[in-house]
């Protein structure tokens, strides 16, 4: 059996963690997965991981000045038999592929998860980046993304021929997702059963855009009372506490579930699925919510039309045009027709198969 590290920040719900605990749970039993946190915590999914066979989480701070913490990373690499490692923090995979290197791993592989820079870009740490990157870029074997916009943006005069990069899209078990499973109903979340209800999956993030959301419920929820606003992911009740007043008119309209485990069974609750985010990696909510057959209305972001049907590309929306989302939002409200004519289940089973694309990954290690 392969022997992989895999380097993440926590193991706190999000599109990386995610990724990696179905990567893990596909081949369970198949794999001796070690993973580390960077950030010297674990997070509400540990108990999932712990579920793999042959599984060692393991907590560690490796921050910039913490060398005793790459003595260790070197004395496991370089005695326990380690056949890779792959780490999901784009440029600041760069110590741990150094060290890499060093104790003789063969495989060192990069995986770029986002498309963009996730950190205040000022002059001193655009200059670390640089050369973080660089170091990153010499020590990798391989270097992978979810998305040609990753690697468009890190590597833009990258060789285009060259083995080193490649692109592997997100799977995603469509059998999760199996309507005979449901269970909720909308009256379980307080909303009547003939209200319409649009839906958003992720955890409260400035790159989600839930401003915009909120901008648009709004406006659509004072025309149109029977249309309800749902938020699931981490920290979406705190914000729609901060930013919802008692007296707002649309507060009952909208409501956040927290971060909940049970997406696969609460998605089909939804009518239409809204996810106008301002930066991606690949996102797995969007992929999810057309694997159930969702009408979806999202922005014009390059991850995003990689995510989706080349049909709909024109009807994607710049992130911040509240006027225009609340437009196309209405149309699909108004016509139930549109709804079924824009569902593209079977596409997103078939363009994010899982056997297929953790295959891919699987094959790297």
């Amino acid at each position: 059996m392969k022997k992989t590290v895999f380097f993440v920040t926590s193991l706190n719900s999000g599109g990386i963690e995610n990724y990696l605990l179905r990567f893990l749970k596909h081949y369970d039993g198949n794999l001796l997965p070690i993973v580390i946190c960077k950030g010297n915590s674990l997070g509400e999914l540990s108990g999932e991981y712990q579920e793999i066979k042959n599984i060692k989480l393991i907590k560690m701070n490796l921050g910039y000045f913490n060398l005793n913490s790459y003595f260790k990373i070197y004395s496991i690499l370089k005695n326990e038999g380690i056949d890779s490692i792959v780490d999901f923090t784009g440029n600041f995979a760069g110590l741990i592929m150094l060290v890499g290197n060093f104790a003789g791993i063969k495989k060192r592989i990069t995986f770029y998860r986002g498309s963009t820079n996730r950190f205040k870009e000022t002059k001193m740490r655009l200059v670390y980046d640089f050369f973080i990157k660089r170091i990153t870029q010499w020590n990798s074997t391989r270097i992978l993304s979810n998305s040609k916009s990753a690697l468009d943006f890190f590597y833009p005069k990258r060789n285009q021929n060259s083995k080193k990069y490649s692109v592997i899209y997100n799977g995603i078990d469509a059998t999760k997702f199996n309507l005979e499973f449901v269970s909720y109903k909308k009256t379980d979340f307080g909303i009547p059963e003939d209200a319409f209800v649009i839906g958003h999956t992720g955890r409260y993030d400035k790159a989600k855009n839930h401003t915009t959301i909120l901008k648009v419920a709004e406006k659509i929820v004072v025309k149109y009372p029977k249309v309800y606003f749902v938020l699931c992911g981490k920290n979406t009740d705190k914000f729609l506490s901060e930013n919802v007043s008692e007296g707002e008119i649309f507060k009952s309209n909208i409501k956040s579930l927290g971060y909940r485990k049970d997406i696969n069974q609460i998605l089909p609750v939804f009518d239409l699925f809204f996810f106008p985010s301002i930066t991606e990696g690949q996102p797995n909510s969007l992929i999810e919510a057309m694997i159930v057959g969702l009408p979806i209305v999202a922005s014009d972001i390059n991850p995003i039309k990689e995510t989706t049907p080349t049909e709909i590309h024109n009807e994607l929306i710049a992130p911040l045009n509240v006027e225009l989302f609340c437009e196309r939002i209405e149309s699909y409200y108004l016509s139930a027709s549109k709804r079924q004519e824009n569902n593209f289940s079977n596409w997103a089973k078939q363009r994010f198969n899982p056997d297929v694309l953790f295959d891919q990954f699987y094959k790297e290690l």
